[in-house]
């Protein structure tokens, strides 16, 4: 339940990942409502976090456990800009959705790893 966060954010957030881009605060607390129902359990570690004037940015690890499913461990980074009134009116989260998921996958991690690395490295 990420509802005690939900005052921080403006009403017109503008929310977007390797996902989807979200517009106003209403899609982005469905937005993270599904994801909360989704799982069995969902922590989130800041391991880094800076702060200059209005721009925060935060460098966090989130497992989350689905209901029929092992822990799936992401790694990433976010950059929050916070407008006038001290709430969050831009988020932008950074992260390898596919690398993360596939690394908890055995037989598929290392053909994934090696395409990564043959196309990419």
């Amino acid at each position: 339940d990420w509802s005690h966060i939900f005052p921080y954010y403006h009403e017109n957030i503008i929310f977007q990942d390797s996902i989807q881009k979200i517009e106003g605060k209403e899609e982005f607390l469905e937005m993270c409502n599904r994801l909360t129902n989704r799982c069995e359990q969902l922590t989130m570690d800041i391991s880094s976090l800076v702060v200059d004037r209005q721009v925060v940015f935060m460098e966090w690890k989130m497992v989350m456990i689905f209901k029929k499913s092992p822990s799936t461990p992401m790694h990433g980074c976010t950059k929050l800009t916070l407008g006038d009134d001290g709430r969050i009116t831009h988020q932008r989260d950074y992260y390898d959705l596919w690398g993360d998921i596939f690394n908890g996958i055995p037989r598929f991690k290392p053909i994934y790893r090696n395409f990564m690395h043959k196309y990419f490295g």
